[in-house]
């Protein structure tokens, strides 16, 4: 099971970013990123809010170029990418730049800490210097839940100094652009449920000056973050 047509990255420099008009967009919010590659503008819509709630955001943002593998050289345009660990895919359950560190992941999986919680409190106050600490341990960027505008303005303050940006996701079957720019696995029994996939997460990774990358994660509360090779959720 994997996305029906696809998965991949789009690489190039950045355009425009717009939001959907709040009081007409429908049965779901999103953001609008827009991007140059030299066979044109890719577009990309954000999910990051539905009425009701339920989407959560992460922000990891202690990385540098190196840590995208073989996607950092990539040059502008769609490329696709192959569903391993090689290949420069992402997995937000498997991929080791997007993973807490040992004793942090230990914690969650003990009490069950996926979202923001006591913990997270605790190592927001040593988030400063625990970033620097070695990322087998102590590294920790928690999901927090969207509010919509919020989670746009947390990605859009990086947008204007960004010297590259990628975009993971699917690629649209008509026109230049990548949709499902969320995790793609650990969808429960319903409609969405075929796609589930691992090595095939989307997100936005933001390189700014100085090689600093900071990747911008989007997951629907129903996703487990627990899956098997099936990319389907563990009970």
């Amino acid at each position: 099971m994997t996305l029906s047509h696809g998965y991949g990255v789009a690489v190039g420099s950045f355009v425009e970013f717009t939001r959907d008009p709040a009081e007409e967009y429908g049965h779901w919010y999103h953001g609008h990123l827009v991007i140059a590659t030299p066979s044109g503008h890719y577009r990309a819509a954000l999910d990051v809010d539905k009425p009701g709630g339920g989407i959560s955001y992460r922000i990891v943002d202690d990385l540098r170029s190196h840590d995208l593998g073989p996607v950092a050289g990539l040059a502008p345009g769609f490329h696709v990418l192959a569903a391993t660990p090689t290949s420069g895919a992402l997995d937000y359950v498997r991929s080791p730049v997007l993973r807490d560190g040992f004793v942090v992941r230990w914690v969650r999986i003990w009490f069950k800490l996926w979202y923001a919680s006591w913990l997270d409190r605790i190592l927001g106050r040593l988030h400063p210097v625990a970033r620097w600490i070695p990322r087998l341990r102590w590294r920790s960027f928690p999901w927090l839940p969207s509010s919509g505008d919020h989670t746009l303005n947390v990605l859009e303050a990086l947008l204007p100094t960004a010297t590259r940006i990628y975009i993971f996701g699917e690629p649209f079957t008509t026109g230049l652009g990548v949709h499902n720019v969320h995790q793609n696995q650990g969808d429960p029994p319903g409609p969405h449920q075929v796609e589930n996939g691992i090595w095939q997460d989307g997100a936005v990774a933001v390189r700014t000056a100085g090689d600093h990358v900071t990747i911008w994660q989007v997951k629907f509360n129903t996703q487990s973050l627990r899956t098997g090779d099936d990319g389907l959720p563990l009970p």
